[in-house]
């Protein structure tokens, strides 16, 4: 194994144990341990700056909502779609640097001292890989739990909806995860589900039949 991808790996796990650990105190992003608690108190900053809420998304709200095996590198965040060109701004004077995207992508930025990509998903964009893009876009970020100029962690319910809208096979078993780890909410969930898409709903139910059975043969 390449030096390079040992050290990953080392680090990933000792990560790892470190969440294990501190989850039950870790309730907001702002509580993560080390470069990412760091990487999230510079994006609060640059929130501040500009008066805007946002949600965290992606690995590290799929951890927080029970999932605890789920380490990720990156930092997802969500943001009102009228507010990236000038989160981009004051960010790129703020310790991060704007990295470099093809047409169609979401933008990303570089946070300089910790090393961390955070990943920019906007508001009414549509979630999924072409063809087979979603049928909904994603909700603006007080809707999923936003509050305030410092982030929080999107709502499960809202995670679960952004999870099944982008199709992949890995969110697929993010969401089985988050089912198995949330049994009391998949009632709560699937109606929220019926109410923005029958889609959505009908591939909950799928999922949720899948989470039963590995809870069946454990």
């Amino acid at each position: 194994m390449p030096q390079s991808s040992f050290n990953q790996l080392t680090e990933q796990l000792a990560l790892a144990d470190i969440l294990l650990a501190g989850r039950a105190t870790m309730h907001d992003p702002q509580d993560l341990p080390g470069k990412y608690g760091r990487v999230v108190r510079a994006i609060d900053h640059v929130l501040e700056l500009i008066s805007c809420e946002a949600v965290v998304g992606g690995g590290w709200a799929v951890w927080r909502h029970g999932f605890i095996n789920r380490v990720t590198q990156d930092i997802d965040i969500i943001l009102p779609a009228d507010r990236i060109e000038e989160f981009l701004k004051v960010a790129s004077v703020g310790g991060f640097q704007i990295l470099p995207v093809t047409s169609g992508r979401w933008p990303k930025v570089h946070h300089k001292e910790t090393d961390i990509q955070v990943d920019i998903l906007s508001e009414g964009e549509r979630p999924g890989l072409p063809p087979d893009f979603a049928p909904t876009t994603i909700p603006h970020p007080v809707q999923l739990g936003a509050a305030g100029c410092k982030l929080r962690y999107l709502q499960l319910a809202g995670l679960i909806e952004l999870k099944i809208a982008a199709g992949r096979l890995k969110d697929k078993a993010d969401v089985v995860e988050l089912i198995r780890a949330n049994p009391a909410q998949i009632d709560v969930i699937r109606q929220r589900l019926s109410e923005i898409h029958d889609r959505y709903a009908e591939e909950f139910d799928t999922l949720v039949e899948e989470a039963q059975k590995d809870d069946a043969h454990q």
